[in-house]
């Protein structure tokens, strides 16, 4: 192949993109086409997976519209997609049900909670890597086999979107190690299906895909889908890794001591190591170029801001107008201390947990409260940081901070102050797109490896140094936000009742645990 361009397919929640990136990581041109999600009763969310399919041939026509020849340009394909949906095909790669379960559904809530009942925690965590959760497609997959029984029974494979998307261009099934680790049915000490995790679930191993490695080229574009797509047959695709990976590694994070911020509305702190962080409140992604990605999400991030503007602001006031509010008070917000658990945790030992102020007196002003919410999911984010820090012995030296919390310079001083730690942040937001490009470029021996593909095409756009004096306010701070967070916990389930109309201390604790 002699062209320039690589074509980059990112398969998310609500939307196809499909881009033409150059070798050097710059993306020229991208088309995307929007779908929806299917909401059939309250805690449930799929998608057709026969849609996700449409949107890349069209998104992909679209891309080839707007440029003459561009089809002629393009070298390899590379795809990268949402996590945990759960694709039941047959033989022929069909869908064996229609609509498919995604990261987000939440019907395997009893499921993980019988799971964790009659398990030992320790154990499960060394088998799979990770705490139990209604995300996995272990548990997706254990559900399927007992409510839909001829879905289950029919099936020849289990896919992840990518995964199927790369089988309607190849005819090749695989899954590669990224998207397998959080399926709670890989072990991380050997990246192989665990046999363990497999019979402890009741499933069938022979269901799942084979393992193979993001760079290696899965196979040739198959004739059919050249011509729906527009596109010259016998271009090679790639295996692909996850959208998370993926765009981890479009940011730069792809090596020990460096960390990743992801501030949308919840936040995902990531610290790169090279073994998995067994703990209750982290989860463990194996990363595209071999290492491991723990994280911890933390379910209000910039929720915490959207809670304010209803609440304190009654919508008065847009996002941009309460940093700037949060901005004219001090560093510390003169003791006032925000714990932003207004959603519950994901993981841990309180998922029940509850957001507070702490401290307020008469002297503290609206100003003081806005500014405390944002200072205190950046402590929350810290206290991750350093859990993970703790947990494998590697230091992160930068942080890399992308999405939504990115674009706000006062939130990034803050959070570069509470971690003591310069945050970089990336001219290309499409992370996604960006490492599909490396990966592809690599594979065709572009790049020596993933890590040189990052120092050519990841460009800073700028750094955020912590301010010294902020950053020595927040390292007085954190230890009483942590105090805090252990001390609150004792009445999480006395809440629980309370909302119940039952006498406090009569709730089961694992009942205020399922929040997804």
């Amino acid at each position: 192949m002699t062209g320039d361009l690589l074509l980059c397919i990112d398969v998310g929640t609500g939307s196809v993109r499909a881009a033409a990136v150059d070798l050097r990581g710059r993306v020229l041109h991208v088309a995307h086409r929007e779908h929806e999600q299917i909401v059939p009763r309250f805690g449930w969310a799929e998608q057709a997976a026969e849609g996700w399919w449409d949107g890349v041939v069209a998104a992909t026509r679209d891309l080839l519209d707007t440029q003459d020849g561009l089809a002629g340009r393009l070298r390899a394909i590379a795809v990268c997609g949402q996590m945990h949906g759960t694709v039941l095909v047959d033989d022929q790669g069909l869908p064996t049900r229609p609509n498919v379960p995604l990261w987000n559904d939440k019907r395997t809530s009893a499921l993980v909670r019988e799971f964790e009942r009659a398990h030992d925690f320790r154990q499960v965590m060394r088998d799979s890597g990770n705490p139990a959760t209604p995300a996995w497609p272990g548990f997706k997959l254990a559900w399927l086999r007992a409510h839909d029984p001829q879905a289950y029974a029919r099936a020849h494979a289990v896919l992840m979107p990518k995964d199927f998307i790369n089988f309607r261009l190849t005819g090749e099934m695989a899954m590669d190690p990224g998207d397998a680790s959080l399926s709670f049915l890989m072990d991380p000490a050997t990246r192989r299906w665990s046999g363990a995790m497999i019979e402890r679930l009741g499933l069938d191993a022979a269901k799942l895909p084979p393992l193979r490695q993001p760079l290696e080229i899965l196979g040739d574009l198959r004739p059919a889908a050249a011509s729906a797509l527009g596109l010259p047959p016998g271009l090679p695709v790639l295996v692909g890794s996850a959208d998370y990976p993926v765009a981890l590694l479009g940011s730069g994070v792809c090596q020990p001591g460096l960390a990743s911020d992801v501030t949308g509305t919840s936040c995902i702190i990531t610290s790169i190591t090279g073994a998995p962080v067994l703990d209750a409140a982290v989860c463990n992604m194996a990363t595209v170029e071999g290492n491991w990605g723990a994280f911890i999400l933390l379910e209000t991030g910039g929720d915490a801001v959207r809670w304010a503007r209803r609440a304190l602001h009654e919508r008065r006031l847009s996002y941009e107008q309460i940093m700037d509010h949060a901005g004219t008070a001090p560093a510390g917000s003169d003791g006032l201390f925000f714990l932003p658990y207004l959603a519950g945790e994901r993981l841990g030992e309180a998922r029940n947990a509850r957001a507070q102020f702490f401290g307020l007196s008469a002297a503290h002003t609206l100003a003081h409260l806005d500014r405390a919410l944002i200072e205190g999911v950046a402590f929350s984010a810290a206290r991750a940081l350093r859990l993970m820090e703790r947990l494998s012995g590697e230091r992160v030296q930068r942080v890399v901070a992308t999405s939504g919390g990115a674009k706000s310079p006062l939130w990034l001083r803050i959070k570069a102050s509470a971690y003591n730690l310069p945050i970089e942040v990336p001219g290309e937001a499409e992370g996604g797109l960006v490492g599909c490009a490396m990966m592809a470029a690599t594979a065709l021996g572009h790049y020596s490896s993933l890590q040189a593909a990052a120092q050519h095409c990841v460009r800073i756009e700028r750094v955020v140094e912590p301010d010294p004096a902020w950053a020595e306010r927040y390292a007085r701070m954190q230890p009483v936000f942590d105090r805090l967070y252990e001390a609150a916990k004792p009445f999480y389930d006395a809440l629980d009742a309370l909302a119940d109309g039952a006498a406090p201390g009569t709730a089961h604790q694992e009942e205020g645990r399922d929040h997804g």
